[in-house]
């Protein structure tokens, strides 16, 4: 029912469409759930500090955008796509460029609410991609595989008084890929109004009503999705935030970090101080030299009351430590080792627990970029379809390689030692070992190995390799 989609969007999308009949627009319905839709609702207002939790009382520590950028951060950095192959691979290369500029925001997002659609579009003589966030698509069928295969997209733009909607059907048929667009008018940005032609707003008049595009096996989107099983609804083809298994954990730390406040402001040092000490205000209130410190007291002017003190002592300590508990354990559920988010000097320091950590985020990490790969080389390739429609570059073939800084994943110290022993023991050669740890080729490592030899014994270069 078109009722579903509509209502999501209008909840999701801060009430962007009102309620109308898929049959009347589209002719589809959408496979999502409603714990689905719920759930996304919950980490998409964790992401933008809006829990349902925080209140005067209950302050924020930001945990959810912290645990999403630092996973964004360690998967995305130096992150790089060499394109070769022919002059359409170098067309490819520069309209991928902007892309994997914008790559680490994308991918934050897209690991805080499950899920990222890329979707490119030709824009002039360029290719476009846009960025669909996870609460601004919605699947309507998936392969067996559990691929999106049919997708819905919104966008509403302003235009004088009137608010305009477009919906955008994909879809996979016999021939190829079939795409609707259909264009709303309304007085009220939360109802979906009545149909209208695309010409009626100026970015859409260029677009085709209904478009086949012929011989295309796989849809023209691309979907990254967060490498988490589906706990909320296994039958999603979406995928689930990267704390989407530590929402409570985050709201108990969340209440702790309030309570270490309360800690502080409500012991503050204080001296309650008889009002017979102070002069008075016109409003006949106590004069205080310190508002901050000294506090106005009515005792009556009597001598055992005339001053007191108020310095109460700090349970700074155990509720840190409790606070920190909790953290440890958002680490491990999240797929982070300790220390990413907790205290790192209350980590164990042995070397199995801080391999065992270290793990965890390797694990994720890895796993997370693998799948952002496929979900490039998906990109890419429809990328590649746009570019033969819109006759942007010469057909030609392409191939891409994607590399990644593993630096997060390889124990870097670790391997140099290693390394050490193997160039020690004869299996492996002093040049291989400069372009593996440092990044050089073949010819600068051979040149710097003879600058190595003409200043020093050959011998101590390697000192202690076999040790």
């Amino acid at each position: 029912m078109f009722a579903k989609i509509l209502n999501w969007i209008k909840e999701l999308l801060q009430k962007m469409i009102g309620q109308a009949s898929v049959k009347e627009a589209l002719k589809v319905d959408v496979a999502i759930s409603a714990e689905m839709a719920s759930a996304l609702q919950v980490w998409s207002a964790m992401y933008e500090n809006k829990a349902d939790w925080l209140n005067q009382d209950v302050q924020s520590l930001n945990l959810p955008a912290a645990i999403a950028g630092e996973i964004a951060r360690a998967v995305t950095i130096e992150m790089q796509a060499e394109f070769s192959g022919s002059a359409r691979a170098t067309f490819l290369a520069s309209q991928f460029a902007p892309v994997l500029r914008k790559m680490r925001e994308q991918v934050e997002r897209g690991c805080a609410k499950g899920g990222l659609m890329m979707k490119p579009y030709v824009s002039g003589t360029a290719l476009a991609v846009d960025f669909v966030q996870a609460d601004q698509f919605y699947p309507v069928s998936f392969d067996a595989n559990g691929n999106i295969t049919a997708c819905v997209f919104a966008d509403q733009r302003t235009v004088g008084e009137y608010f305009y909607t477009r919906l955008e059907y994909h879809a996979m048929t016999g021939e190829g890929c079939i795409i609707r667009n259909q264009a709303f008018r309304s007085s009220t940005r939360d109802t979906l109004g009545q149909p209208v032609p695309l010409s009626y707003v100026v970015e859409w008049a260029e677009l085709l009503p209904e478009a086949l595009i012929m011989g295309v096996e796989r849809p023209l989107f691309a979907y990254f999705r967060y490498p988490l099983a589906n706990n909320v609804d296994a039958t999603s083809p979406l995928g689930v935030s990267c704390y989407s298994r530590a929402v409570n954990l985050i709201r108990d730390a969340d209440v702790q970090w309030s309570n270490l406040l309360w800690e502080f402001e409500s012991g503050k040092r204080a001296v309650y101080v008889d009002t017979l000490a102070f002069g008075k205000d016109a409003q006949g209130q106590a004069k205080l030299p310190n508002k901050r410190l000294y506090r106005a007291l009515d005792a009556g002017g009597q001598k055992d009351d005339f001053f007191q003190a108020w310095s109460p002592e700090f349970r700074e300590a155990s509720i840190k430590s409790g606070l920190n508990a909790i953290l440890q354990r958002i680490e491990f559920n999240c797929g982070l080792a300790y220390g990413t988010l907790s205290d790192p000097e209350a980590v164990e320091k042995t070397a199995t627990e801080i391999a065992v950590s270290r793990q965890r985020t390797y694990a994720t990490i890895t796993d997370t970029q693998k799948t952002l790969q496929a979900a490039l080389e998906q990109l890419i390739w429809a990328m590649d379809v746009w570019a033969t429609l819109g006759k942007l570059a010469p057909r030609g073939t392409y191939q891409v390689v994607y590399s990644f800084d593993d630096s997060v994943v390889v124990d870097k110290d670790a391997q140099f030692q290693q390394d050490l022993r193997l160039v020690g023991a004869g299996i492996m050669s002093k040049i291989e070992f400069r372009m593996r740890n440092f990044g050089e080729d073949e010819v600068t490592a051979k040149k710097k190995l003879a600058q190595v030899s003409a200043e020093q014994p050959e011998t101590t270069f390697f000192e202690g390799a076999t040790a």
